[in-house]
């Protein structure tokens, strides 16, 4: 069994207990961290060797970017995938018992969704060009998981409104067509809704502006698991999980955790 968690932190520095915590209670093989806001050696890779996550690979950068995990088994970083235009720390990548995890920061897009008006948004739909290029040249090369904050909620039913959305970054058709083309061109399988089907709602996001975000709702599905064709049939399904309670925890991120395992 190989149990794989994703989480977008908001600061792993600031919220290094949270992380633990989220380790001892759920167990996780390797825990995938996006927007982790800090370089390499500011990682605070002991606060998780203390709870037997002795493994750590890091993608760090000063300011609002960065990815990493942390493992209880080996893992064998491997060679960026040249996704990002800026070359942000946007791409963490390893191999664990023969399958390739890639764990991806794609670029939240700021709030306009015209690329002529908005240079974060046009930088988000190329990283998503890139992504589906990258994907549909490595299709039927072995086992893959693609995992992390991908900031595209891509479904109706990944949205509190798919109507009142539709003109809000991250559910644009701009983006959401692009999202479907990495999945569909890469031979992929979206964990979430293979276990969770439409019309069902799943969020794993909501806003710091919400006042109440419990009774409102009004999450986004932004956060995702995917698995290369040849590997999806091993999924869990008793295994995938939102871990929405985390988002009532003390000082969390806007993000919670998904979680998937794999019968190898």
């Amino acid at each position: 069994m190989l149990k794989i968690a994703t989480w977008n932190i908001n600061s792993v520095r600031l919220r290094a207990p949270q992380v633990q915590r989220f380790l001892v209670e759920t167990k996780p093989h390797v825990l995938c961290l996006q927007e982790i806001k800090c370089r390499d050696g500011e990682f605070p890779s002991k606060a998780f060797r203390e709870v037997g996550y002795r493994h750590v690979h890091v993608v760090g950068q000063k300011g609002w970017h960065g990815a990493a995990m942390v493992a209880r088994v080996k893992m064998e970083p491997i060679e960026p995938l040249p996704l990002c235009r800026e070359a942000h720390a946007r791409f963490a990548g390893v191999k664990i018992d023969g399958v390739e995890l890639h764990n991806l920061y794609v670029p939240a897009g700021a709030d306009i969704p015209d690329p002529d008006a908005n240079p974060k948004f046009a930088h988000k739909l190329d990283m998503l060009d890139r992504m589906r290029a990258a994907y549909s040249k490595r299709k039927s090369k072995g086992p893959l998981v693609i995992v992390g904050d991908l900031n595209v909620a891509p479904g109706e039913h990944d949205v509190w409104s798919h109507r009142q959305l539709l003109d809000v970054v991250s559910h644009t058709p701009a983006e959401t067509t692009r999202l479907d083309a990495v999945r569909d061109d890469g031979d992929f399988v979206d964990l979430a809704r293979l276990h969770r089907p439409a019309p069902e709602k799943l969020f794993t996001w909501w806003s710091y502006r919400s006042p109440d975000w419990t009774r409102n709702n009004r999450g986004r599905r932004l956060d995702h698991i995917w698995a290369s064709a040849d590997l999806a049939p091993a999924s869990d399904p008793a295994s995938f999980e939102i871990h929405q309670a985390c988002r009532a925890w003390e000082r969390p991120s806007d993000h919670v955790p998904v979680v998937a395992a794999f019968k190898l």
